[in-house]
């Protein structure tokens, strides 16, 4: 009699277990055999479903201890700039949200070398994390980790390489757009672009958007792009080069708001008065720049902190069920300032 109840049981099949349970059967099958992450929830109600039906996964004799104890309630974060101005505030919405959801953080910085970000990935894994995060040091593409298998993985501020890989970042070309559509709107069209490197992808993104602009208006800038370092004394710099030039302008869009500090110190000195001869904007919304500037700069918010929440729900989200692959962009905002004010 017990060999025909064992049989019988036997013949329930996972896919059985996994519309009992609502839930997928690849989620099924991490929750029985251990080695996925899964929610405590999740898997309580997946055990309940299969002792309901009489489901013994093939080839286990026993569920793994770990799996009674639920998931770790922890994920493992990999950043690649410690001390970072764009990375803090990605860290500081991640944080915001994981503590909403009663969720741990495991911290720990890669430095943006592969193979220091591999050993922290198996530790993480050793550690039974339910996912890992990793936040860039900037707008730009990156390789994916190495060695990860069986975690979910989300990658904020920059974005996998990887087509199947999850990515939340900025919408840094709108962005971009947003600050030439507003020179454009207060009546600035002879308009002039200085950034940082120029292999940058932030410095390339934001031109391009810049030229698109001015494309629109029947307008293109009045001088060759200027690239140059992230920095106020490559903005002093560049405004030289453009006076020296004698092209003539009315605004200036800077791919970052050191360099529009810089740019704006420079423009005072030649005694060319913003906003009314030539409006600036700027890039970042780094309050220390923007509000110590003079005048105060027009900028654009990249709404970093909404990117590691994005980020942060992104994972937890992963840990439950599939999602779909691809980088998420978060809506950059215009914050006009007297730097491009007319009276």
């Amino acid at each position: 009699m017990e060999n025909n109840v064992t049989s019988a049981a036997r013949r329930i099949t996972a896919t059985e277990v996994a519309e009992r349970a609502g839930v997928s059967i690849s989620t099924v099958s991490k929750a029985l055999s251990g080695r996925g992450a899964v929610r405590h929830d999740t898997r309580q109600r997946i055990l309940e479903a299969a002792a309901e039906l009489g489901y013994r996964a093939p080839h286990t004799e026993a569920v793994p201890a770990a799996f009674f104890n639920g998931p770790t309630g922890a994920v493992g974060v990999i950043i690649e700039d410690q001390f970072g101005r764009l990375t803090v505030p990605v860290l500081q919405g991640v944080i915001e949200l994981f503590a909403e959801r009663d969720t741990a953080l495991l911290l720990v910085d890669g430095r943006g070398d592969p193979i220091r970000e591999a050993h922290y990935v198996e530790s993480f894994v050793r550690r039974g994390v339910d996912g890992i995060l990793v936040v860039g040091a900037g707008v730009y593409p990156r390789e994916p980790l190495r060695g990860v298998s069986g975690v979910p993985v989300v990658y904020a501020l920059s974005w996998s390489t990887a087509g199947e890989d999850v990515s939340v970042s900025v919408d840094d070309a709108e962005g971009a757009r947003m600050a030439a559509r507003h020179l454009v709107s207060t009546g600035r069209t002879r308009l002039a672009f200085i950034s940082g490197p120029q292999r940058d992808t932030a410095s390339i993104i934001r031109l391009a958007s810049t030229e698109a602009v001015l494309a629109e208006a029947g307008a293109e800038l009045v001088h060759e792009p200027l690239f140059g370092q992230w920095s106020e004394r490559w903005g002093r710099q560049a405004v030289g080069q453009l006076l020296r030039s004698g092209a003539e302008f009315d605004g200036i869009v800077c791919g970052s708001d050191q360099i529009g500090r810089g740019v704006l110190e420079a423009l005072r000195e030649a005694d060319v008065r913003v906003p009314h001869q030539v409006a600036v904007t700027g890039f970042d919304n780094w309050d220390v720049m923007v509000e110590a500037s003079r005048p105060p700069l027009t900028t654009v918010d990249m709404s970093l902190n909404d990117v590691g929440s994005r980020a942060a729900q992104a994972i937890l989200d992963a840990v439950e069920r599939p999602i779909p692959a691809g980088v998420e962009r978060v809506a950059c905002q215009l914050v006009p300032r007297e730097s491009t004010a007319l009276d």
